[in-house]
This record gives C-alpha cells, structure tokens and sequence, in this order.
C-alpha cells in the first residue's frame, strides 16, 4: 500500500473524553512527583523508546539527518544524539503540562533565565507589527509563554489537537497566561488582522512546507519552506525576529550565532535533565535588510532558516531529527533536470554563502534526485526502501 493511501489514524470521538482524563492525570502526577523526578524517568523512557524495534525507521531518519548535518562526527557521537533526541522529545512532555502554571508574572524567572534580548527588544515595544519564530528545537512553548508573562501578547500559531476537549484545555490553560493559539486552518484571515493591530505573532517555522513552499539551505540542504512568513513580512514592513529556549545544561557554547556546534549529547546527560531554560534572540531580519535586494522573499526565508540552523548548532541535542524536514523536493529533483541557474545565482546572492557551501547544496541536490528517481521510478525487480528524510 503507498503512503498516499495510507490513512491517518484518529482516534474514536467516545474516547475522547477518557484519554482526556489521562492526560489530565499524567500532568497532576508530575506536580505531585516533582518536575525533576519526572524528567529523569521520562527521559530514560525517551532513550527506551528510541531503541525500539518498531522504530527503527525513525531513529535511522534522525541518524540519517544528523550525519548529513554534522558530517565531521564519528557514529557513535550521531548516534547518541539520535537517541538523545528522543529522551528530549519525552521530558518535554512533562515540561509542557505544567508550563502554563510556572509562568506567571512573578515565577517565570524560576525557570527561565533571560539571555539576548536586546537586539529585538524596541520592535517588540513598539507597537508595530512583528512576526516572531523559532524551530522545533529547546522549549518553543516555553519561548512564547515567557514572552507573554513579560507583557507581550503573542498569538501563535498551531495545528489543533484532534481530540476537543485536550485542544479546549490548551487554549484555556495558555489564553490565562496572554499566550494566544491561532487555529493554522483559519490564519489567512487572522493574521493580517492581528498585524493590522501591531499585535506580534509566532511561528514554528521548520516544518517541511510540501512541494509549492520555496526552497531555501537548511544546512546546505535544500528544504520546502513557508513563503507566508517572508510575505506577511513585506506586507507589514514586520521584523522577523528568530529566537529560541535552550535547556540549560552547562555544555560550553558561543554567543555568535554562527558558533560550532555544543559538545556531544552524551557528555550533557546529567546536566540537561533540569527544568531551566534560557532565551536568546538569534537573528532579527528588518525591512532596510531585504528592501534592497534582488529577490526580498528568497532573502527573508534563506536568512530565517539560516538563524533555526544557529539554534540548532547551539544544542543540537535539543532538536526533533526524527521529522522529515527535507520530505518535499524541488520541481528540478524530482524531474531529473540539472541544478538551475537561476537558483544558483540567488543562493550565490546571499551574503553568507560561501563556494564550498553552495557546491555542498548542489552535490546534495543531485544526489537527492537519483533518491527520488530510483524510488519513484524503480526496475522490474527492484525492491525499493521508503525514504528515511
């Protein structure tokens, strides 16, 4: 059977209501047992889980996607990264149930700990419109709560929970905290009014945005992203202002945006299990910054996922590997037809792109297409594996 006729799995509307009340109860149990507590046995579930038989196929997509990322690592160091992925993913679990209660006005700052900021500080006090995002990477809840409890009111966007009452719980639990969630299949309309009114609003903007998204690196690969964020952008003469909630966990980092990657996830273990986050703006893309240039929506989405990057380098054992960030590939791949020119002159137009990189993404490229071929167009009796990207 493909994937397309695969069906996704919902969840039978009577149980709804039950599965409600476990996850109600899961969260009273980790206020009960201690938020610390609870991380060190979620994430040793986390890393149980990892190594699964039946989820092989996720866990090789992460290892797939970090030895890409981090060619300079040996296995054992992906690996671990892999798998520390998972226990990340898990405590996050905990974190985010008790999120809405530990940041209030005045306890925020036993969680949260304020870095860089400054750069971004007078488009959010304003009034003006400005678009706020960040990636699957650190806390991105815990980014926009705090934000809100130091009196920004921000409006994410999200994808609705399938279960009702667990979405009613979320909207209720967030709304009490000024955190605002912005139904994805109704943005169109919402947004433009909220920038109209100086409001700033916040994306997750990593995920794989299908075959008509724009194609921008994401370590020097090519990865379908969203053009609303660069649109709305030039619409409301909006700064995009890139930030991120990074785990405290005493690995050595730089304050550049560019800097090396954090040591190895194994040498953090201990360290990372702790409920305390830190907040940085990365990067904050302005009108006089694209005004200029030949293609501002090409420049405003390279340069966005150029900053997730940054985030990731700084903690990559706090990035989600397993999704398929690289899923949709460019009408050129999937067509068999040479790099085009075109592209090749606006990735040589950005500033930061250097000779090694581009021949990086245009090698990557090639070998993306005869992925695709072989998998779409197989011999008669070729047995072809899905794709793990």
């Amino acid at each position: 059977m493909s994937s397309r006729s695969k069906k996704k799995f919902r969840l039978p509307v009577w149980m709804h209501g039950p599965m409600y009340s476990a996850v109600r109860l899961a969260s009273a149990a980790v206020q009960v047992t201690g938020i610390n507590t609870s991380l060190r046995a979620l994430r040793k579930v986390g890393g149980a889980f990892a190594e699964m038989p039946f989820n092989s196929v996720r866990l090789q997509r992460a290892i797939d996607n970090i030895s890409w990322c981090f060619p300079h690592w040996d296995d054992r160091r992906v690996r671990a990264h892999a798998v520390e992925a998972y226990r990340h993913l898990f405590a996050l679990a905990a974190e985010i149930s008790i999120t809405p209660r530990l940041l209030s006005r005045d306890g925020y700052a036993n969680v949260v700990e304020i870095g860089e900021l400054k750069s971004a500080l007078d488009d959010l006090l304003c009034g003006r419109p400005a678009i706020l995002i960040t990636g699957h990477c650190g806390n991105w809840e815990l980014l926009g709560g705090t934000l809100a409890a130091l009196g920004f009111p921000v409006h994410a966007l999200y994808r609705p929970l399938d279960m009702k009452p667990l979405d009613d719980w979320m909207h209720r639990t967030r709304s009490r905290r000024g955190l605002i969630l912005v139904d994805k299949f109704g943005a169109t309309e919402r947004l433009p009014s909220l920038l109209e009114q100086g409001l700033p609003v916040g994306f997750i903007a990593d995920q794989n945005a299908g075959d008509r998204g724009l194609f921008v690196p994401f370590f020097n690969r090519l990865a379908s992203t969203y053009k609303t964020i660069g649109l709305l952008a030039q619409r409301y003469d909006a700064p995009v202002i890139c930030g991120h909630a990074r785990r405290l966990s005493g690995i050595p980092h730089a304050d550049d945006a560019m800097a090396p990657e954090a040591d190895s996830a194994d040498e953090a273990a201990n360290d990372s299990q702790l409920f305390r986050y830190r907040l940085d703006v990365v990067d904050v893309i302005r009108p006089d910054d694209w005004k200029d240039r030949p293609d501002p929506l090409f420049y405003i989405t390279a340069r966005y996922r150029r900053a997730i990057e940054a985030m990731v380098r700084r903690a990559p054992e706090q990035y989600l590997w397993m999704h398929r960030y690289w899923k949709s590939r460019p009408v050129h791949e999937r067509e068999g037809r040479p790099f085009p020119a075109r592209l090749r002159e606006k990735l040589e137009q950005l500033p930061w792109m250097t000779a090694t990189e581009l021949e990086r993404i245009v090698r990557r490229s090639a070998q993306d297409a005869e992925e695709y071929r072989r998998r779409t167009q197989p011999g008669p009796n070729a047995v072809v594996a899905p794709s793990t990207h």
